[in-house]
């Protein structure tokens, strides 16, 4: 294994730039490090090593005529399974794409090739990306890189073990109630969920036009280090002429923040479920280091989370989750993974007068979101009650409201990064939320950058 499987994408591309590591020399020990810790993740589902090894050689010759490719040129990564790859199996975890080769790039798949970043393979994700636990009927369970009998989350499990392991530089997630966040926070990694409409769900397999739920699902970035976050997300975003609800909103720059001065609201307990000790104790040392960096930090709540505990669940799931049905018939699926079959039985069609008055709750809640927002630049708080859960467990009934921090913000649609602020007793990491105004990625990614120095950001997981 080699180091610079751990340094930041940043720092990759630059090294190669400056010529002191080939672009070649860079994807081996990427893919050797995917072969040393895979078999006991299974992170990484599909490996386009040959063509892979051909685009780093390319990468190559560019810099030698004195090319640059972009600000990713030659830095390997891998990309979540439910986004479209252009002559790369991609099946979304449902048994009807199995086999299926898309023939063109998702939108951001396309944009990071075109930034000079080299796709090396996909990883595993659950059916359709609608669990918290990631596993499937194709390609079975992702195991957690500190405690391989613990969950890496769901729903950009695969991608969170890879990274946090040293095994791609990046990767792409989407987050429809949490799924960049939660194996960013399972695997100590860093992470955002970009404001809703600031990047293209084209070629996703839960794409745009969805209707009620179209506003929740984001693709955001997975990596080791804040500055890659920062790096990763103007490129993929903005207006791809296809996804209807992309906004053609400038993106501020992190550098340019000064972040003392900043109003902050903490909270480590939404009233919906009370977070493990150590979890309050990550949340309560973020707002310290804020704190003693110049920002007004203020402990309160917005009482409408309490009030609506169920908000996001409902949302998904008022027309008896037809929405689902559709998507799998339209891939063409008829044996469902168990976990996502028992959610669809759960869901029950109500009236469209109860589903319209459940909308117009919606709108509420986003509006007394607004109104709490008005006075502070932050949030600080969980991302779960709990660190890793052991398998299965992070679907059981009695722990879904300790995953209920992070819907909240797909409610609302504004931008959420999570970087690592501390650890259970048993090594396990935990992540902290950083929640910024409506558009305002650039606070949250200037703040999760403070407190990834304050708090230690990533640590090498023991594999």
């Amino acid at each position: 294994m080699s180091e610079i499987n751990y340094q930041s994408a940043k720092q990759i591309a630059q090294a190669i730039r400056d010529k002191e590591v080939s672009a070649i020399d860079v994807l081996e020990a990427h893919l050797s490090r995917i072969e040393e810790v895979n078999p006991a993740l299974n992170a990484v589902v599909q490996l386009a090593e040959n063509r892979a090894r051909s685009e780093a050689k390319q990468a190559d010759d560019a810099l030698a005529r004195g090319d640059n490719l972009g600000p990713l040129h030659g830095v390997p990564f891998t990309l979540k399974d439910s986004i479209d790859t252009e002559g790369i199996i991609t099946t979304g975890g449902t048994m009807g794409r199995a086999n299926f080769v898309p023939d063109q790039d998702a939108t951001v798949a396309a944009r990071l090739r075109r930034a000079g970043a080299i796709l090396m393979g996909k990883t595993n994700t659950p059916e359709l990306t609608l669990a918290a636990e990631t596993n499937n009927l194709i390609y079975g369970q992702t195991n957690n890189p500190f405690d391989v009998t613990r969950t890496t989350g769901g729903s950009s499990g695969g991608a969170g073990a890879i990274v946090a392991t040293g095994g791609s530089a990046f990767d792409i997630g989407s987050d429809t109630g949490g799924s960049v966040r939660y194996p960013v926070h399972f695997c100590g990694i860093a992470g955002i969920k970009p404001n809703s409409g600031r990047v293209p769900r084209t070629g996703h397999i839960v794409p745009y036009g969805m209707g009620a739920v179209d506003s929740l699902t984001q693709n955001g970035p997975m990596a080791r280090f804040v500055e890659d976050l920062s790096l990763i997300l103007p490129i993929i975003s903005g207006p791809d002429w296809k996804d209807p609800h992309i906004v053609p909103m400038p993106l501020g720059n992190p550098a340019d923040v000064d972040i003392a001065g900043l109003r902050v609201c903490v909270y480590t307990d939404n009233g919906i479920r009370t977070p493990t000790a150590e979890t309050v104790s990550a949340v309560n040392a973020a707002a310290k280091a804020l704190s003693d960096a110049g920002l007004a930090v203020t402990e309160d709540v917005p009482k409408v989370i309490a009030e609506n505990p169920e908000i996001s669940n409902d949302l998904s799931s008022f027309d008896g989750r037809a929405w689902t049905q559709r998507l799998l018939d339209r891939y063409g699926t008829t044996e469902i993974h168990p976990w996502l079959e028992r959610r669809m039985a759960k869901a029950t069609a109500v009236p469209v007068g109860e589903y319209s008055a459940m909308l117009e709750s919606v709108d509420a809640f986003r509006s007394d979101m607004l109104a709490f927002m008005e006075g502070y630049d932050v949030i600080i708080c969980p991302v779960a009650a709990f660190p890793a859960l052991p398998h299965g467990a992070s679907l059981e009934d009695e722990n879904a409201p300790g995953l209920s921090y992070a819907g909240t913000y797909n409610i609302t649609g504004w931008p959420a990064a999570v970087v690592r602020g501390g650890a259970s007793p048993d090594g396990l990491p935990i992540g902290v939320q950083i929640v910024a105004r409506p558009w305002r990625e650039d606070v949250a990614l200037a703040v999760a950058g403070h407190l990834e120095t304050a708090l230690g950001g990533w640590q090498k997981p023991p594999m």
